[in-house]
């Protein structure tokens, strides 16, 4: 992972449930490896847990601007995917791949990256991080009323 010197102070959440353990470890590695900071909201083994706790705890750092950016990792990615996205300002997406995550933040402004533990190895898992977090959002019009629009939707 080669971050931008710019991009460096920025914070990071990090989470995965029991089968991401193995990958949000690795990650951790090089996180700090390039300096950049990050708080682990867990787990903490590969013991069984339900990865929606461990979701909604990096979301929200995000949602309050404790964090820049968030990274969460189960089995498929899928379930982190969906409970991130319910937290208001969330805007998380499952990438399988480094142009993935740069569309996810140049169209989208994703400010969570979801991955899958069983489907991804740790090099291609760094490369899509690095490209997630090195990735500009975009500020033309049209990516920025379509964000807009994401924001204004809610549900009673």
């Amino acid at each position: 992972m080669t971050v931008a010197h710019e991009r460096k102070s920025m914070h990071v959440a990090i989470g995965s449930d029991h089968a991401g353990f193995w990958l949000k470890e690795a990650l951790k590695q090089t996180l700090e490896k390039n300096g950049i900071p990050f708080e682990d909201h867990g787990t903490h083994s590969s013991d069984p847990v339900d990865y929606p706790d461990f979701a909604v705890s990096v979301a929200r750092d995000v949602s309050e601007h404790r964090a820049d950016m968030g990274i969460l990792i189960c089995w498929t990615g899928i379930g982190m995917s969906i409970v991130a996205n319910k937290i208001r300002g969330v805007r998380a997406a499952l990438c399988r791949d480094p142009e993935n995550a740069r569309l996810a933040r140049r169209h989208n402004n994703a400010n969570v990256l979801t991955l899958s533990g069983r489907e991804i190895a740790a090099p291609l898992a760094r490369e899509i991080v690095s490209a997630f977090m090195e990735t500009p959002f975009s500020e033309e019009t049209r990516h920025v009323r379509r964000v807009e629009k994401i924001h204004g939707l809610t549900e009673t």
